[in-house]
C-alpha cells in the first residue's frame, strides 16, 4: 500500500477581530481566554482538504485560532482509494447501515492507520493537543509512539448513537484510547460511550466572511446562475450537497416532480462538489443522471468552477433550498442557506432538526410528498417567505457562526491543560 506522508494544508490568514461588529461579546471572550493559551501547539488531522463540511470548517477555523495566538496546523492524510473505499463503508456502517467489514478491509484500515501514526510521530515538536476528525484516522492513536501529544481528541461529526453493532465492536477499542471526545449533540453518542466527563458538544459553524457565505445581492446572484442555464424569471429549487445516498438526491427529484405538477414553471438545481475521500460519488452521479433522464428543467451541476461563489449564488438566488437528508450529522448547507435568508426545507433528521424550528425559520419534512407540499405552500405565500427569511438569518447569527466554535475550543483547551 502506497503511503506518501501527511500533507500540510496551507490557508489564508484571518483575523478574529473582523467579527467584532457581528458579535462583539464573543470576540471579547475570545480575547480574554486566549491570553492564557499563547503558543499552545495544536494539530488538526482529517481525511481531505476539499469537499465536505469538515474541510469547510477547518479552512476558516484553523487560521482564526492561529490568530488568537495558538501555534496551530492542519494536516490531511494522503489520498488512497483503497483505504477511502474502506472508510466510506465504515462511515455508512457507523450510521447504522447493515453489513460488516471483511477481514481484508480491516487489515487495510489498520495498516493505513499505522502509516499515519508513524508520520505523526515524526512531527517535531510534537503537538500538545492533537484533534482527529471522524473515523478515517481514528485507529492511529493505538499506534503512536511513547512520545505522543499530551491530549488526543476525537472530533466526531457523525451520529454514533445507533451504529452497526459489528462495526462498533471493531472500532470501540481504538476509540477508548482517546483522552477526550467532541460530538455535535449529546444524542449522537452511544449509550455506553464515552464517559460524560470526557465529552464535549460543539455544533459545526460557518464563516460569514468566506467566499461561500459573504452576503451577495440577490439580483447579482440570479445573473450568476444564468450562465448555467437557469431561467431567472422562473422559480428555482436547489439542493447543495455532495452526491451521497444519505442526502437522498433521488427523493429531491421526486419532490420536485410532484411540485411541478402544481407549478409548471418550477426548476431544480442539484449543486454538488466531490470530496476526495468519497469513492461513491461517481457511482451516485451516474445513478442521479440516469434518474433525471435528460428531463428539461433539472440541472445537475457538479464541481463547478469557482465553486464557493457558485454555491453562494444558488443559495441566494433560489426560491427554496432543499436539504432532504435521511441521515444528517449537522447539515452545514442548511446553515449557509439560512444565513443568506433562504427558505430551507430539510429532512426531519439529525442536526437539521437542531437548526430548523418548523414553520418559524424553515420547514422539516419526512418524505418527498411532504417536501412537495411545502414547496407549493411557500411559493404560493410570499409573506411566509419573508418571515421565514428574517428568522433564518437571525438564528444563524445567534448560534452558528465561526467565533462560537473558536471560543468552544479555547475553553476546552484551557480545561484540559488545567486538569
Amino acid at each position: 500500500m502506497n503511503f506518501q506522508g501527511l500533507q500540510k494544508v496551507d490557508y489564508q490568514p484571518k483575523s478574529f477581530l473582523e467579527y467584532t461588529k457581528l458579535m462583539p461579546e464573543v470576540v471579547k471572550e475570545i480575547q480574554s481566554v486566549a491570553k492564557d493559551l499563547k503558543g499552545l501547539r495544536v494539530v488538526h488531522l482529517n481525511a481531505t482538504a476539499v469537499g465536505g463540511g469538515v474541510a469547510e470548517i477547518l479552512r476558516s477555523e484553523v487560521p482564526l485560532q492561529t490568530d488568537t495566538g495558538l501555534d496551530e496546523s492542519w494536516y490531511v492524510i494522503p489520498p488512497n482509494m483503497e483505504f477511502f473505499e474502506v472508510t466510506k463503508k465504515i462511515h455508512n456502517l457507523m450510521q447504522g447501515k447493515p453489513g460488516r467489514l471483511k477481514t481484508q478491509e480491516k487489515k487495510i484500515y489498520i495498516q493505513y492507520n499505522k502509516f499515519i501514526a508513524q508520520a505523526l510521530s515524526e512531527l517535531q515538536p510534537q503537538p500538545q493537543i492533537l484533534i482527529i476528525h471522524d473515523p478515517q484516522p481514528a485507529a492511529l492513536i493505538s499506534f503512536l509512539s511513547e512520545e505522543r501529544p499530551d491530549f488526543v481528541i476525537w472530533r466526531c461529526h457523525i451520529d454514533t448513537s445507533s451504529p452497526n453493532p459489528a462495526m462498533w465492536q471493531f472500532l470501540l477499542p481504538y476509540l477508548k484510547c482517546f483522552d477526550h471526545f467532541i460530538f455535535t449533540l449529546p444524542e449522537y453518542t452511544h449509550k455506553d460511550f464515552p464517559p460524560p466527563n470526557q465529552s464535549s458538544f460543539f455544533t459545526p459553524v460557518i464563516d460569514p466572511f468566506s467566499a461561500k457565505n459573504i452576503l451577495m445581492d440577490k439580483g447579482q446572484a440570479k445573473e450568476y446562475t444564468k450562465k448555467f442555464g437557469i431561467d431567472i424569471v422562473k422559480p428555482l429549487v436547489t439542493q447543495v450537497s455532495r452526491l451521497d445516498p444519505w442526502k437522498d438526491p433521488l427523493g429531491v427529484i421526486d419532490a420536485y416532480r410532484l411540485a411541478k405538477k402544481e407549478i409548471p414553471t418550477l426548476q431544480l438545481a442539484l449543486v454538488a462538489q466531490s470530496a476526495t475521500d468519497d469513492p461513491e460519488g461517481e457511482v451516485l452521479y451516474t445513478k442521479v443522471r440516469d434518474y433525471i433522464g435528460g428531463e428539461k428543467g433539472i440541472f445537475l451541476l457538479v464541481n463547478l468552477r469557482n465553486n464557493d461563489k457558485a454555491v453562494n449564488a444558488f443559495q441566494t438566488a433560489s426560491s427554496i433550498i432543499l436539504q432532504k437528508s435521511i441521515r444528517e450529522g449537522f447539515g452545514l448547507t442548511v446553515t449557509e442557506a439560512m444565513w443568506k435568508g433562504a427558505v430551507v426545507i430539510g429532512g426531519n433528521v439529525g442536526g437539521i432538526k437542531l437548526q430548523i424550528k418548523d414553520g418559524v425559520n424553515g420547514f422539516v419534512v419526512n418524505s418527498p410528498i411532504e417536501a412537495a407540499r411545502k414547496i407549493i405552500y411557500v411559493l404560493n405565500n410570499p409573506q411566509v417567505q419573508e418571515k421565514i427569511s428574517q428568522n433564518a438569518h437571525e438564528s444563524v447569527k445567534n448560534k452558528f457562526l465561526m467565533p462560537h466554535a473558536i471560543i468552544n475550543y479555547l475553553n476546552l483547551f484551557k480545561t484540559l491543560l488545567n486538569r
